[in-house]
């Protein structure tokens, strides 16, 4: 049986997750459009803007999903989860061409951001109830 403890900060950090993809959402169609269109890598095959555009509306679907779906949200957590590592190498190319945007203007900066992403994947899959899911399906199997 879940401890109530645990799942009020579960619940506490699904919520701010969601809130923060909705307000990142609202930055790629507003005043951070630039700055997420730095991060997009030279690689992708589409224009920038409309990776920023398409991503940002990935981001506010996640986000209410996190808010409102909670009766799935374990695979809603699954989902932001794999958003998060789709987008990583956003996060990498920035660092790598030592692209200035979101105020980190050094290498530094962008070295460190690169380790949160892993912190935000787990919390999205711990606040959700992903990972004591997989834990369950990983001990019936």
């Amino acid at each position: 049986m879940e401890n109530i403890h645990t799942t009020k900060i579960q619940n506490f950090f699904r919520v701010l997750l969601g809130l923060f993809m909705i307000t990142a959402a609202i930055g790629h169609f507003t005043f951070q459009r630039a700055d997420f269109q730095a991060q997009v890598p030279n690689w992708v095959p589409l224009d920038k803007d409309l990776v920023v555009i398409l991503s940002g509306v990935v981001e506010i679907a996640l986000g209410l999903s996190m808010l409102f779906l909670t009766k799935y949200k374990v695979f809603v957590g699954i989902a932001l989860a794999v958003f998060y590592v789709l987008v990583f190498p956003g996060n990498i190319a920035q660092y790598l061409n030592q692209t200035p945007a979101f105020g980190l203007d050094t290498d530094q900066a962008r070295l460190i951001r690169l380790f949160f992403q892993p912190v935000l994947i787990f919390l999205t899959l711990w606040s959700t109830g992903a990972i004591g899911y997989f834990r369950k399906e990983i001990i019936q199997h």
